[in-house]
Order: structure tokens, then C-alpha cells, then sequence
């Protein structure tokens, strides 16, 4: 899909890219795959193919990531607005949303905002609580590569290394370094998420309330659901339940993606 920027009230928001695979129905309700913060749609590609043997999948790179526009202005109600203008372009009324981190924030912003547009809905080790800081140490590496400077990936995850330790989060963030023109650049929009992270980390602002089925999935070792999240939990999403992948951290889709699939198909089937 083309992105572009237009006005609706005075809000900007945008088209996004989208990629779309498996059994297309048009009495189906498709699901909707959303990644999380430096991501892009790829992240989910596992997922993806498991799901799009049965299901028509469509995975999106939200704004200031992957392939879709670049923007100034970045908030949950906004990414949310640029969703709902996505599907709407795509003339699909209703669909499952499946979110993980910033993606299954956005999940839930959207559910909140247009709980009539959501059959179910998924969210991958996120609860809907505002988090401390946790990326100061991957801005600093990302911000100490000179891209007008850069010879090669390794030269860039040689200079990542100072700042962050571990290899498969370097991986992962090197994945959308890109070299157009002989030039490097990064897909997401640095900037952009560096100015919004505060609004990136808060928690949904809204008194609204989503009561369809919501499955929360959580890594047996992360610390993003914890017990104390219950009564928000709760309050805002009243037909919840929850699972537990053990073994696996925040990235549990990617570390155990069979029982991550299994535990998605059960839902959508439930």
C-alpha cells in the first residue's frame, strides 16, 4: 500500500503499508498483525505463514517503521487513526488485531477507541500500564552510528556493541539498516521515536472499554505482565484471560513460535 499523509479534523494521520497473505474470504474476518517498537511487519513474519495456512493475515508496519511514512507526531490514538484509515482503505469493517509490545498497545488503542471494529483480540507480553524508560541503552548505540560515516553492518554492529550487549538485540535493530544509493539508513524513524519514547511507554489514556474476547500471552521470564496489572487488566478489558509460554522472555513469539501459534489458533477457534 502507498503511504501518504492527509487531514480529518485537523489530525494527520496516515496510510500504511501493509502486507497481506493466506486465504482471502470476504465473509472471513482477517487478522491484523502488529509489531513492536524498531520493528517492522518481518518481525511477525512467523507468525504470519503459521497463521496464514487457515486465516487472511494482514501485517503492518505502523508510522516512523519498516516501509510506512515518516512522521513528526507520534501517539497511540494517532497510530490508532492511521489503522482504522488503513482497513477502511482495504474495505475491511472488522478484523482480530494481534499486537506484541508497542503493537499490542496500539492493539488495545484501537480496541478502545472502536470496540465495534474488533472480533478479538490478541496482545504478546504487554499490559496496559505506562513502563519506565527500558531503551535508554539501545537510543545511545543507535544514535552513536555515524550513518553519513558507515562503511558496512559490521562496522555498525561493532558500534552498537558499546552500547548494547546483547547480539540478538543488535540482530534485530541491524535488520532495518538499509543501504539505498550507496547510502546507509535506518527504516524506522530515529528521531521521531526518541522525541515521542515518553508517549511510547505511557499506559492507554481513555475512560472507554473493550469487553470482546482478549487473550493476554505472557513469557514465563519477562516482567511486562505482572499480578499487580490485574485490576487495570480488569477494568478495561473484562473478557480477558491469560497464558504463559515458560521458557521465553519478552520476544516469546520469536523464541517459541509453535506455541505461540498454538495458543492463537486455540483462541480464534475458542
Amino acid at each position: 500500500m502507498l503511504e501518504y499523509y492527509s487531514n480529518l479534523d485537523e489530525t494527520l494521520f496516515m496510510l500504511l503499508h501493509t502486507h497481506s497473505s493466506g486465504k482471502f474470504d470476504s465473509r472471513a474476518t482477517p487478522i491484523v498483525l502488529i509489531h513492536g517498537l524498531f520493528g517492522s511487519y518481518e518481525n511477525l513474519g512467523v507468525i504470519e505463514r503459521s497463521l496464514s495456512e487457515h486465516y487472511h493475515v494482514i501485517n503492518v508496519d505502523v508510522r516512523n517503521h519498516g516501509r510506512s511514512g515518516h512522521s513528526n507526531q507520534m501517539s497511540y490514538p494517532l497510530m490508532a487513526t492511521d489503522l482504522a484509515q488503513t482497513l477502511d482503505a482495504l474495505e475491511i469493517p472488522q478484523a482480530v488485531l494481534l499486537g506484541h509490545s508497542m503493537g499490542g498497545k496500539l492493539a488495545m488503542a484501537f480496541a478502545l477507541k472502536y470496540p465495534e471494529r474488533v472480533t478479538k483480540l490478541i496482545l504478546a507480553d504487554i499490559a496496559p500500564v505506562s513502563y519506565p524508560p527500558r531503551h535508554a541503552s539501545i537510543f545511545e548505540g543507535l544514535m552513536a552510528v555515524d550513518l553519513n560515516k558507515l562503511t558496512s553492518r559490521a562496522e555498525a554492529d561493532k558500534l552498537l556493541t558499546t552500547h548494547i550487549n546483547e547480539p540478538g538485540v543488535r540482530q534485530f535493530l541491524l535488520k532495518s539498516l538499509i543501504k539505498d544509493d550507496n547510502a546507509f539508513h535506518w527504516r524506522f524513524n530515529l528521531t521521531a521515536l526518541k522525541q515521542n519514547y515518553s508517549a511510547l511507554i505511557d499506559g492507554p489514556q481513555t475512560d472507554g472499554q473493550y469487553d470482546g474476547p482478549t487473550l493476554f500471552i505472557k513469557g514465563g521470564e519477562s516482567d511486562y505482565i505482572q499480578a499487580e496489572h490485574r485490576p487495570i487488566i480488569a477494568k478495561l478489558f473484562p473478557n480477558a484471560q491469560a497464558k504463559i509460554i515458560q521458557g521465553t522472555g519478552h520476544w516469546l513469539h520469536a523464541e517459541k513460535p509453535a506455541a505461540f501459534t498454538r495458543l492463537v489458533q486455540a483462541f480464534l477457534l475458542s
